[in-house]
């Protein structure tokens, strides 16, 4: 097994405003995502597969939920130095505030850094999707005599405009930055020089830092943001290369992409797959019983373990573990998250957890343990975007019932 001496941190993210409500009681991170995983399975898999076995994930908001999934998953034996370490905001004889950014986060931890010894730090976010060996970054990182390297996405003009693009020299160093340049004559001579299409190179937010330089600029600049603040200063203090990567890479930032994203996974074949044996997405293992399927037409659909499904069709659609969909319902362009836990009888009053009988949904996130009551009727149609309610919330066109949400019987949203 190739040896990195790289440590690896995990960004766990802001308050997650965009994706309200599904961040209102756990972090970004813990946020599940195709039926079974969370987030932060991503990049610490990733890690993983990239033989880099000391990561640390800096929290602060609503933690609970991702503490718990990731000290019940990553576990690691007593004769391998490895580790998953959640290190929450705390007060410090150097500063009593919380995180105030990217930055600030990682500055507030280094002392756990320089502890390890690392040649490298790689600097992840916890809302993304994507598969990426870290060792070709790494690797390309030293070929070059990088101080940092960014990875990179091509993309086109019309994505461009709204993300943090990057101008490159012919070596690939980069030699400037810009945030959000929009559909302006700036943005002509960004355009990226390797790529014979007219794409820009937009940065990933993944970032490989030599553990000096990272150090150096963390103590010497008092800013809070990489993106904003550290990155800009370093391409103009340091030797700063574009690593360009040309997979499927996904941002999760708001609701509407977290949607489109779960429901593009139930495509005969889409672009971004679980099913890869060479680099899988670990995850907590539940040991659930096989799912059942009583009466149903599933068609492009991922179904998750522990099911009970009763219904009529269930249509592009993401299917969470224990979720239970009652006779006669409808399902489609959907992610249903399931639930926690299995339920005997409900506490009288309450619809049962799950989706009672003949109830129709669409274009909807029904978050965990939702009690959906027979007959239920729900789609965004006529909702305007940013319509906030007990039962549920509109943004980006989809609707969302929120996590222990009751929906009576016979309601039409």
């Amino acid at each position: 097994m190739e040896f990195l001496n790289a440590v690896a941190v995990i960004l766990g993210g802001g308050q997650g405003s965009r994706l309200q409500p599904l961040t209102k009681e756990r972090a970004k991170p813990a946020v599940p995502i195709a039926g079974k995983y969370r987030l932060v399975d991503i990049p610490i898999s990733n890690c993983l597969n990239s033989h880099i076995r000391r990561i640390y994930i800096l929290t602060q908001f609503n933690s609970v939920s991702l503490h718990q999934h990731v000290q019940s998953t990553y576990i690691f034996d007593q004769f391998h130095r490895g580790f998953v370490r959640l290190l929450a905001a705390q007060q410090t004889p150097e500063s009593n505030a919380w995180f105030q950014g990217t930055a600030d986060a990682v500055r507030q931890t280094l002392f756990y850094l320089r502890d390890e010894k690392p040649d490298y730090v790689v600097i992840l976010s916890g809302d993304q999707l994507y598969r990426m060996d870290f060792r070709d970054v790494i690797r390309r990182h030293q070929e070059s005599g990088a101080d940092l390297t960014i990875t990179t996405k091509p993309v086109p003009r019309h994505e461009a405009g709204s993300l943090g693009i990057m101008q490159v020299d012919d070596s690939s160093r980069i030699v400037n930055f810009v945030e959000k340049p929009g559909d302006t004559p700036e943005l002509d001579s960004l355009r990226a020089p390797m790529v014979e299409e007219e794409r820009y190179l937009a940065s990933m937010g993944i970032y490989v830092f030599s553990t000096k330089v990272l150090v150096d600029l963390l103590e010497n600049n008092k800013k809070k943001d990489f993106g904003h603040d550290i990155i800009p200063a370093a391409i103009k203090e340091c030797d700063v290369y574009s690593y360009v990567f040309d997979g499927y890479w996904r941002d999760i930032g708001t609701i509407g992409a977290f949607w489109e994203t779960n429901v593009s996974l139930t495509e005969i074949l889409p672009e971004f797959t679980f099913y890869d044996l060479h680099a899988p997405i670990y995850t907590h293992m539940r040991y659930l019983p096989p799912s059942k399927i009583n009466c149903c037409d599933l068609n492009r659909c991922m179904l998750s373990e522990g099911c009970i499904i009763s219904g009529h069709r269930i249509l592009n659609s993401v299917v969470g573990i224990r979720a239970i969909v009652g006779e006669g319902s409808v399902v489609e362009h959907s992610v249903i998250m399931g639930s926690d836990y299995y339920e005997g009888h409900p506490p009288d009053g309450l619809p049962s957890i799950g989706i009672g009988r003949d109830c129709y949904i669409r274009k909807a996130i029904v978050d965990k343990n939702a009690r959906i009551g027979d007959g239920a009727y729900i789609t965004p149609d006529g909702k305007a975007d940013e319509t906030v309610t007990d039962m549920y919330t509109v943004r980006d066109g989809v609707i969302v019932i929120p996590k222990n949400a009751v929906i009576p019987p016979g309601t039409r949203l």
